[in-house]
């Protein structure tokens, strides 16, 4: 049995005392004295995740995403998606058969195609050369390809078919995202309507505020059923917009997400996202054509740092980071929480919110 001492931040509330693990589950959370002034927190749960460590899961190289896998959980990430970008049919299908032993492995929680059916005025780093309108016959074969591997994809809902597609993915069991999209505030519902539950990473790729045209975002963040992605770097948004959306949105439907690539972790330098070459300087990923952000360089820890700093408490930080992203997956009833026969993946922090140790299932 391994036990664990600090400040353990449950559903409940904070519990001062120790936490302990037998054969992979937690098998009791006890009030007492604490031997540290650690934080014990869920593992994280990060559902978009291009790559880290010098490695992506953007060629379909399973290998290259077991690497990915291993180094973002160095970061506290027990649980996250391999997502592509916008590619040719041909390589969404090899990743695909490539990636689904690692989901039946564990090594992945699944699969998020972000894109191709995205739209070209807000591609962002999208390679626009591969952007098309929603296939039925292409989302089904996936599907069926991944055999329950395939867990999310994100679609601009003003594309033509956009709807329908929607409706297929979510009769599918999968996680219907609306992103990189120039839709109104009228398209956007009906994406809502047709099923969507998530907003890709809200506020970036997608037609910005105006009062009488308020476009997708208010849509979003105005929706009940949406959980709203948040990239909590300081660059892709400014700390006061992930504060006022975070408390807008509530905890229940706040979630912070990485949007890493390859050089997570790496130094500054050269790198590709799908094809295309980005330039990483300071931190920040841009596309060396055009200057578009390009992913981030972000791990999920340096995420919960920046959301509390940004003034989010410690307890709605670990929702964001670990319990409403389990639950968007449908993945709540057995992990995102530390709660006393849930999986065993925990995260011991310092008292400055850097990881110590990582424990998984």
């Amino acid at each position: 049995m391994t036990r664990l001492s600090g400040k353990i931040v449950t559903p409940s509330g904070v519990v001062t005392g120790s936490l302990s693990v037998e054969d992979g589950r937690i098998a009791a959370i006890t009030p007492g004295k604490a031997d540290t002034e650690q934080w014990i927190v869920p593992g994280f749960v990060d559902i978009h995740t291009h790559g880290g460590g010098g490695h992506t899961f953007t060629t379909g190289d399973a290998d290259a995403a077991r690497k990915v896998a291993a180094f973002h959980r160095g970061h506290g990430t027990t649980t996250l998606l391999a997502s592509l970008v916008s590619s040719p049919f041909e390589l969404m299908r090899d990743a695909t058969v490539a990636y689904r032993p690692l989901v039946e492995e564990g090594v992945l929680g699944g699969i998020h195609f972000e894109g191709p059916y995205l739209a070209e005025l807000r591609c962002g780093a999208q390679n626009p050369a591969y952007l098309r309108d929603p296939s039925p016959a292409e989302i089904i074969e996936l599907i069926k390809l991944g055999e329950g591997a395939v867990r999310m994809m994100t679609i601009a809902p003003e594309r033509t078919g956009a709807l329908d597609a929607i409706r297929l993915l979510v009769a599918e069991g999968v996680v219907a995202a609306l992103g990189h999209t120039d839709a109104s505030y009228e398209q956007s519902l009906e994406g809502i309507a047709a099923g969507a539950t998530v907003a890709t990473h809200l506020f970036n790729g997608m037609r910005p505020i105006h009062h009488r045209e308020p476009g997708p975002i208010l849509a979003l963040l105005g929706s009940a059923q949406i959980a709203v992605e948040l990239v909590a770097d300081g660059f892709h948004l400014h700390d006061g917009t992930l504060a006022f959306a975070a408390r807008t949105a509530g905890p229940d439907r706040t979630l912070l997400v990485t949007d890493a690539m390859t050089a997570a972790g790496m130094p500054d330098g050269e790198y590709e996202l799908g094809g295309q070459a980005v330039v990483v300087a300071g931190r920040v990923a841009r596309l060396a054509r055009d200057g578009s952000i390009a992913g981030s360089t972000l791990t999920m820890d340096a995420a919960f740092r920046q959301a509390v700093g940004a003034g989010l408490s410690i307890s709605d930080v670990v929702r964001a980071t670990s319990t409403t992203p389990a639950a968007v997956l449908g993945l709540d009833g057995d992990r995102g929480s530390l709660e006393v026969g849930k999986r065993a993946d925990v995260v011991t922090l310092s008292p400055s919110f850097e990881v110590t140790s990582v424990v998984t299932a």
